[in-house]
């Protein structure tokens, strides 16, 4: 099992719309939950793209001398670079990571966003669009000279020059719930991403793009994108996700969902179709699956449920994922430096993964005046390292 921990490029808080206690996420920060994440064990950190985030390929980049082996999971949206040159600049960043990026296909998104970007295609236009272009970048990634003249693309004498560490180029991952987007999966994808919808809804997805792939003759691997509120019991875990969205009003949910709603994303509209909880506002009606807690998608775009309990119970529900076929798991939580530490010290030891361990001859002294003579703490710290 693979864990992913977010960078909160667009900035962090620990509520959720509003601006109070709000942190910018300047570079400094940034770097905290990097260092964090590589030192606790997770797999890599996702890095967003859009407007209201800072550019995942300068963040990547800045952040890889300040980690050893932590994995750059960075969003690549067809349509903003041509394809040589997102090939020199994928393959430029395996070398200065030693082989540590992984790349995030974004084709969807919200049709504002996209004109700003000047980017103007239909929904099925982008879909072709980035076939071409996936095409195109693994081929030059592949060392082959590049002539295409397609629907969308054309190139001529393409080449790079200077060959990425992974072969034949870093793992594509890959999220989208339309049918295109199952198709692109299984024509281009090594890992298919699934936003945090009730398990049954998801085992669906992950049958109909493994069918397609089986056609293609290829095995994809699978992964899920969602939040995590972990405590240690089951109380305390729910009266966080009520605190985390404490300070948001009616008028704010009005206006995000009326915002994801303008979406042509197949993914964004099941997501707020979770978060339609009529009346009652009551946490019951945003408990949409066992321990499945919609409220994070009542302003936030995107991936917008989390689970919600105690590390057992927690567990409990990322195995049952685990049972579909789930073995990369791309999880967050508000704020993302302090809940990194959480959810790797609570639910790691229940996880089967390689993390989380004090390394060996590790000490740490618990009292403040030092050894008192009467606990050998670090041994036990040492035994428990073994």
């Amino acid at each position: 099992m693979k864990i992913f921990w977010f960078l909160p490029t667009q900035g962090d808080a620990r509520y959720l719309g509003t601006s109070k206690n709000a942190r910018p996420a300047n570079h400094h920060y940034l770097t905290q939950i990097a260092s964090a994440a590589d030192e606790l064990g997770y797999e890599g950190v996702l890095i967003p793209t859009g407007r209201t985030c800072e550019d995942s390929w300068i963040i990547a980049s800045s952040l890889v001398s300040v980690t050893k082996r932590l994995k750059f999971l960075i969003a690549l949206r067809p349509g903003l670079l041509t394809p040589a040159a997102a090939a020199r600049m994928t393959s430029t960043l395996d070398r200065i990571s030693d082989g540590r990026l992984l790349v995030n296909v974004v084709v969807g998104g919200d049709s504002a966003e996209l004109a700003g970007d000047g980017i103007f295609q239909s929904h099925d236009d982008r879909y072709e669009y980035a076939e071409e272009f996936l095409n195109v970048w693994r081929e030059l990634l592949e060392g082959k000279e590049v002539n295409f003249q397609g629907k969308h693309i054309q190139i001529e004498g393409g080449k790079l020059l200077f060959p990425p560490v992974q072969k034949p180029h870093p793992p594509l991952y890959f999220g989208g719930s339309s049918v295109p987007a199952h198709q692109l999966a299984a024509n281009q994808m090594d890992v298919y991403l699934s936003w945090g919808e009730p398990p049954a809804q998801v085992a669906e997805k992950i049958a109909d793009v493994r069918e397609r792939a089986g056609k293609n003759g290829k095995t994809l691997s699978f992964g899920l994108r969602l939040h995590v509120i972990v405590r240690e019991t089951d109380a305390e875990a729910w009266a966080a996700a009520d605190e985390l969205i404490k300070h948001i009003d009616d008028d704010a949910i009005t206006k995000a969902q009326k915002a994801f709603k303008r979406s042509d994303s197949e993914g964004q509209r099941r997501m707020a179709a979770l978060t339609d909880w009529g009346a009652s506002r009551t946490r019951e009606a945003l408990e949409v699956s066992p321990n499945l807690w919609a409220g994070v998608g009542l302003v936030r775009g995107g991936a917008g449920t989390a689970l919600v309990g105690d590390p057992e119970t927690v567990a409990a529900r990322i195995q049952e994922y685990a049972d579909l076929g789930i073995d990369n798991f791309v999880l967050s939580g508000y704020p993302h430096l302090e809940e990194a530490y959480r959810v790797a010290e609570l639910l790691f030891p229940l996880l089967p993964i390689n993390a989380g361990k004090h390394k060996e001859g590790s000490v740490v002294y618990l009292s403040p005046v030092g050894d008192t003579g009467h606990v050998d703490i670090t041994t036990r710290l040492r035994e428990s390292a073994s």
